[in-house]
């Protein structure tokens, strides 16, 4: 029987549990579970390893896990959308729970691992994937290995700060943020008057902020540009995929900002579904 590891793509509303074949990389069971943000992360952990059981076969040896936060070297420092998640061994606790190895990354660094080596940017140099959902994540990748940083959350595209001091809603937390700008949250709350997530950046409701978008991811590309020269920067996420439909949009508002002569940066959607679990598989190899 091939070996075989459980991955965790644990998000701050639902997470994806999923068996992967360590020799193919493919998925041979899934399910998703509800996160239960509100009661905080130990009862969230509980629910994973819960999942993780019913997942595991015989020849399963190791967890990957993605997570939502800041993660240096194995520690969760911070979480923010899920309550008391903060300075927690995620390899210490969930591997006392199941008795496998654990290995913990950043859940947009999963995603961004995953594209480099098996999707839109295989094989591709230096790749950026950003993750726009509950919030904005970002990971890069060089040479198919993931760029950590010198403390372990290079990347954390969603706090850096876009326009600092200012937020288009009501709001205490004047950051000023990315993920204060273009997360599905913050989207939400800059149009108020959407249905659904579609009618975002799709249509005439929310019409009156989607130039504004456009030229926010633009500024966040042209930033992204100087400081790492990108061979391709991948969407993903529900947002993000929406994004992708309007590259022409967000390109015409580079041009803008970049100086003459700069090659643009190549944007292109994600094409692996459950990137994000795929991609904490391979934190396992």
């Amino acid at each position: 029987m091939p070996r075989t590891v459980v991955a965790v793509d644990l998000g701050g509303t639902k997470a994806l549990v999923a068996r992967v074949n360590a020799e193919t990389w493919e998925i041979e069971s899934q399910e998703r579970i509800a996160t239960r943000a509100a009661d905080g992360f130990a009862a969230v952990l509980e629910d994973v390893a819960a999942a993780v059981e019913r997942q595991r076969n015989e020849s399963t040896d190791a967890i990957g896990i993605g997570v939502p936060g800041l993660v240096s070297k194995g520690m969760l420092l911070n979480a923010p959308n899920i309550k008391n998640a903060r300075d927690i061994n995620v390899g210490e606790v969930l591997g006392a729970k199941t008795g496998l190895r654990v290995h913990v990354g950043n859940d947009a660094n999963c995603f961004a691992l995953a594209e480099a080596r098996m999707g839109a940017a295989k094989g591709k140099g230096i790749v950026v994937g950003i993750t726009f959902g509950t919030g904005v994540g970002g990971g890069i990748v060089i040479d198919g290995k993931v760029f950590e940083g010198a403390h372990g959350y290079a990347a954390e595209i969603g706090h850096m700060l876009l326009r600092p001091g200012e937020v288009p809603y009501e709001t205490d937390d004047k950051r000023g943020e990315v993920e204060q700008y273009l997360s599905g949250t913050a989207m939400g709350k800059r149009c108020e008057e959407a249905q659904s997530p579609e009618d975002y950046l799709e249509g005439a409701v929310c019409s009156f902020m989607q130039p504004d978008i456009y030229r926010e991811v633009a500024w966040l590309c042209t930033n992204l540009l100087y400081l790492i020269d990108p061979d391709l920067i991948v969407f993903g996420g529900s947002a993000g995929h929406s994004l992708a439909n309007h590259v022409d949009a967000i390109e015409a508002e580079l041009r803008k900002w970049i100086l003459p002569g700069t090659p643009l940066p190549k944007i292109v959607a994600a094409e692996i579904r459950n990137a994000g679990v795929l991609g904490a598989a391979l934190l396992t190899a």
